[in-house]
């Protein structure tokens, strides 16, 4: 038999799962905006500038402690989120932010396997006036912006989940307030 969910862990589940939806929704808007402008601005232009500019967006993202506060803070939020409504007898609730933290999960996977070591072959491939070789930008204009995409669908999809953990939510909280 299942616990009832008690109120103060419906409120703690729903308050993490809100915190998770806006951080998953900030990644997805920030992978977005990569595919729809800055990368396709940059591969209109020549090889040179996006390296310069890769390389200046990196170091701005790589150095942003709210970045890397709301890049971990997301998974970490799912996560809590799932298990908080598992204690709480909320298993449907709790799958629901279960597949939204292992699709951002995977989106972290895709970061740290595809895009970072890229990010890492940009930034040690010397400066840019003594460059000659510039086919990490072909690497960057195929595999990095295809990982992008990718990374994009999965926190929108997580996104999604976590809207969906939200109304199981709301829909239980009318439900136990209804009184005819």
């Amino acid at each position: 038999m299942s616990p009832s969910p008690t109120a103060g862990s419906t409120r703690l589940a729903t308050t993490l799962v809100l915190v998770a939806t806006v951080l998953v929704g900030l990644m997805a808007g920030l992978f977005l905006a990569f595919d729809l402008s800055v990368m396709p601005g940059l591969a209109a232009g020549d090889e040179r500038t996006y390296v310069t500019a890769m390389r200046n967006f990196n170091a701005a993202i790589d150095g942003n402690p709210l970045f890397g506060a709301v890049f971990v803070l997301a998974l970490a939020a799912a996560v809590a989120s799932a298990v908080v409504a598992y204690r709480a007898g909320r298993r449907g609730t709790a799958l629901w932010a279960a597949v939204a933290a292992s699709a951002y999960l995977a989106a972290l996977v895709i970061t740290f396997t595809v895009n970072i070591p890229l990010n890492n072959a940009l930034a040690g491939a010397g400066t840019v006036a003594d460059m000659t070789d510039f086919s990490i930008v072909e690497k960057f204009k195929t595999t990095w912006v295809t990982t992008n995409i990718l990374r994009t669908v999965l926190c929108t999809a997580a996104l999604v989940a976590l809207v969906g953990t939200l109304v199981r939510y709301g829909r239980a909280t009318a439900a136990s307030s209804y009184r005819p």
